[in-house]
């Protein structure tokens, strides 16, 4: 049956037919191959998303949404480029730090490409950039997207692998942070080789004024990261809180969405959200079966045979989930790799939420990484240049994002320092 399952899949892949769908083919195909009830096909999926922590995920895609419409993510930019734009290179920073700062609220890195990317990759070519490196810059700063939380990937991760996700939210703190300053040290020393980015300030606000003006801007990750926290409300609620947030910001404060705009922020949101609950409900089934046939406790025996310590396991690990990262899609990856590697990180003494942020962060890469990479095919768009263009220019940062991801693998408390302080046993 395994076999099977796999081949099918497989071969979906090859023909391009859409991961979704690839996973739901060879989940049916393993249940005709050992004759089981197809009504356990309905039962399966519909459990997989019968689960109250995935109701975030579309609030946190809506939120997305409107702070872009809303005239929130533009004010986000001035504000960044007001602390870090004055600098040789200091757009490329000023990018960075947005995403950042807008990842705080939105969890999704293609909602980040879209709305930073389309004022910022312009703004990059007008100061005198190559495109191709401004879309790669682009696509990887978005990366922040599913690193910073909230996160919808941690959500998945934490409905998979059953660990809180209050404690992955807050352990997501320090791997962002590292990321965003690494790269915005690339970027600066980057600039400074090259000679890009000498008039970067021209134009940029003062902090003050900038600081002024995205006053309600700023104010929306306090809001919801401080009521998490601070035990207001859950992580699914939160989101809920977002997108009231951002509502009320864009219509009232802001007044730049109408309710003309509305029918289209929800439309975008409904397919969006359509789409990754597809992968859910048909990523549940394929679980399940691969369960049942045993796959995961197989793996986990091999792994504890051949890789004799926890380095080599993480190590191991990462090369795979990397080359998975390429091919399959992050919310799928998460939810059928999720369930199978927590118990053998357990057994090997890692700490769940380290595991996940390990998770998290290697196969948020396969959002940059060919073939299959969504902020690739999203930047590609926003910068309207060719997929096989921005290959070049984004193998650096590709490095330095898996440089931070060996230095989050084996350094647990960069992940943990933060999640042991708030949450003290």
């Amino acid at each position: 049956m395994t076999s099977a399952m796999l081949i099918t899949m497989m071969l979906g892949f090859a023909l391009s037919v859409s991961v979704a769908v690839s996973i739901g083919l060879a989940a049916i195909t393993g249940m005709q191959v050992t004759s089981a009830p197809m009504l356990i096909s309905v039962k399966e999926m519909f459990n997989s998303l019968n689960k109250f922590p995935l109701a975030a995920i579309p609030f946190f895609i809506l939120a997305g949404n409107l702070m872009e419409t809303g005239g929130i993510s533009r004010r986000l930019v001035d504000f960044a480029k007001s602390l870090v734009g004055g600098v040789q290179g200091g757009l490329p920073m000023t990018c960075v730090l947005t995403c950042m700062i807008f990842a705080a609220v939105s969890g999704s890195s293609v909602a980040t490409t879209f709305a930073i990317g389309a004022i910022l990759v312009p703004a990059l070519v007008k100061h005198g950039y190559p495109t191709t490196w401004a879309a790669a810059l682009q696509a990887t700063s978005a990366e922040l997207g599913v690193i910073i939380p909230p996160s919808i990937p941690m959500i998945l991760y934490g409905v998979a692998a059953e660990v809180s996700i209050g404690e992955l939210f807050i352990a997501g703190f320090g791997p962002g942070i590292l990321i965003s300053g690494v790269l915005m040290l690339f970027v600066w020393l980057y600039c400074k080789w090259k000679g890009w980015g000498k008039h970067d300030g021209d134009g940029r606000l003062g902090v003050w004024t900038a600081t002024r003006k995205a006053a309600w801007a700023l104010m929306m990750p306090v809001v919801v990261l401080g009521g998490i926290y601070g035990g207001v409300f859950t992580p699914t609620e939160a989101s809920a809180v977002a997108v009231a947030y951002a509502l009320v910001v864009g219509m009232a404060v802001y007044r730049e969405i109408t309710f003309k705009d509305l029918a289209a922020v929800l439309r975008k949101s409904v397919i969006s959200s359509a789409v990754i609950m597809f992968i859910i409900a048909n990523a549940g089934l394929f679980a399940f079966l691969i369960t049942r046939a045993g796959v995961p406790d197989a793996i986990g025996l091999w792994l504890q045979e051949h890789l004799k310590s926890p380095h080599w396991f993480l190590l191991g690990v990462n090369a795979a989930l990397f080359v998975i990262g390429m091919f399959i899609e992050t919310s799928a990856s998460i939810i059928v790799l999720g369930p199978i590697l927590a118990p053998v990180a357990a057994h090997f003494g890692i700490d769940p939420v380290h595991f996940g942020l390990i998770m998290v962060v290697n196969l948020a890469l396969g959002m940059i990484t060919p073939p299959f990479g969504v902020n690739l095919f999203a930047v590609c768009t926003v910068a309207r240049v060719s997929l096989d263009k921005i290959i070049r220019d984004l193998i650096p940062f590709v490095l330095v994002i898996l440089g931070c991801l060996m230095v989050i693998t084996y350094v647990p408390w960069i992940s943990l320092a933060l999640r042991d302080l708030v949450f003290a046993k």
